[in-house]
């Protein structure tokens, strides 16, 4: 998506579009960002340890990108942008539920230890 939209841009819409200094860096290249420009770190990633902590954490985070895709999706006009920003939500839902699945199977076969 990234690469349909910059790929025909020119240096004046990258500029207008305040991108000029990810352009200096990065020409048109993907360099992974938060939306205010932070730079992708592996302290994104939450793991305990604890099947049940951990799966709580990968529920939040689907939640979390389900919510900043709708956000995407309400910015932009494109309806072609608009398409591939559904579908990844919509994978999002998909992936919370198959979460809570693994959660709750977790939970089941955990109470079963304890009572044995």
């Amino acid at each position: 998506m990234v690469y349909q939209l910059m790929e025909n841009a020119t240096i004046e819409e990258i500029k207008k579009a305040g991108l000029a200094g990810h352009y200096a860096d990065h020409r048109k290249a993907l360099f992974y960002t938060d939306a205010t420009g932070n730079p992708w770190t592996a302290t994104y990633i939450q793991a305990k340890g604890d099947p049940i902590a951990d799966l709580h954490e990968d529920l939040a985070a689907e939640q979390k990108a389900r919510a900043t895709y709708e956000n995407l999706i309400h910015l932009t006009d494109e309806p072609e942008i608009k398409e591939i920003l559904t579908f990844l939500r919509e994978r999002e839902v998909v992936h919370f539920q198959r979460f809570g699945e693994c959660l709750d199977h977790i939970q089941e076969k955990m109470d079963m230890k304890k009572y044995k």
